[in-house]
């Protein structure tokens, strides 16, 4: 099995980066999942989300979970649970407007420290978004306007942990699904392992590593590069001992945005557009009921939408 896509970002800066762009267009192509180290984000900043992180899930989520998994007897369980996952969960959002401040139960201390983390995050994301246009020959700056819609993108983040789980074969941490967005910028626990994407009808594992920001592709970026980029299915495998940290922050359009393929690629391929014209708002009320199930019948439903509605023209910044 080829190795994991590993990309230093200061290789960028210097004579290596031709060679560190084509392992991110690989990765976009075949992987949908990449890894940053040197990304530009302090490690001290990542040890205190951290460490904030874990003292806030004990403090205030622990036991919550515990009440949970006993109220729905799930220590005990003979078969394969299907409908729910062995996970700790709160969603912040950080644009267009944030609501970080509404929060309970969040110290002033975390609350300040993952607004200054998603404001990393935000910039890290876009600076991505232009590397991904390099690669695709496409306009600088086209991906964040594709995204843009009238307000901004929508960008939040989901803060989860993965207690240790006494039937790891019978529960998933996470059922496998495709991101419904943009770009996914996920920080991850350094030591306690769980996530793994289907590559080749393989579950690989991404490998956890310090410091390190995981990147991966969703939905809308299927779409926008008419497939040549793709959204990948994955997983988080419950583990019986360790509990795993997860901040997955999500750039994706904005909720009126219009996402279709952008027309400088349908016309350099020299292929039809495969895919469809929508409201990112209309995509995701689908995906809400359709998360676990394969993204192919979300694209045929928004197609079959689309005949129905007519779309106006991308909205720009």
């Amino acid at each position: 099995m080829e190795a994991f896509p590993v990309i230093d970002m200061e290789k960028l800066n210097g004579e290596e980066r031709a060679a560190s762009m084509e392992v991110i267009k690989d990765a976009c192509e075949n992987w949908g999942f990449f890894e940053l180290m040197n990304h530009g984000i302090s490690h001290e900043l990542m040890d205190t989300v951290e460490m904030l992180t874990k003292g806030h899930y004990k403090k205030c989520m622990e036991q919550r979970f515990k009440e949970m998994v006993a109220s729905k007897g799930l220590e005990a369980v003979q078969s394969e649970i299907d409908d729910l996952d062995w996970e700790s969960t709160f969603f912040l959002r950080h644009l267009p407007v944030s609501n970080i401040s509404e929060i309970p139960d969040l110290e002033e201390d975390y609350r300040k420290t993952m607004k200054e983390f998603a404001e990393k995050l935000e910039k890290l994301a876009e600076q991505l978004l232009d590397l991904l246009c390099e690669n695709l020959g496409i306009e600088k700056g086209y991906l964040k306007k594709a995204f843009y819609g009238s307000k901004g993108p929508t960008f939040g983040t989901k803060v989860s942990n993965y207690p240790p789980c006494p039937r790891p074969e019978l529960i998933k941490g996470l059922r496998a699904h495709t991101d419904a967005g943009g770009l996914i910028l996920l920080f991850q626990d350094d030591k306690v392992s769980g996530l793994q994407l289907l590559k080749d009808d393989k579950w690989v594992d991404v490998p956890p590593m310090k410091h390190s920001i995981v990147i991966n592709l969703g939905d809308q970026l299927e779409v926008i590069t008419n497939g040549k980029y793709k959204s990948v299915m994955h997983r988080v495998i419950a583990q019986p001992d360790g509990n795993r940290m997860s901040i997955a922050s999500f750039y994706n359009p904005g909720s009126d945005a219009v996402i279709y393929p952008a027309p400088a690629l349908v016309e350099k391929e020299e292929q039809k557009q495969v895919y469809p014209k929508f409201v990112f708002e209309d995509y995701m009320r689908l995906y809400a009921g359709l998360k676990f199930q394969a993204k192919e019948p979300r694209f045929e439903a928004m197609k079959a939408m689309e005949t129905k509605v007519n779309l106006g023209p991308i909205a720009t910044v």
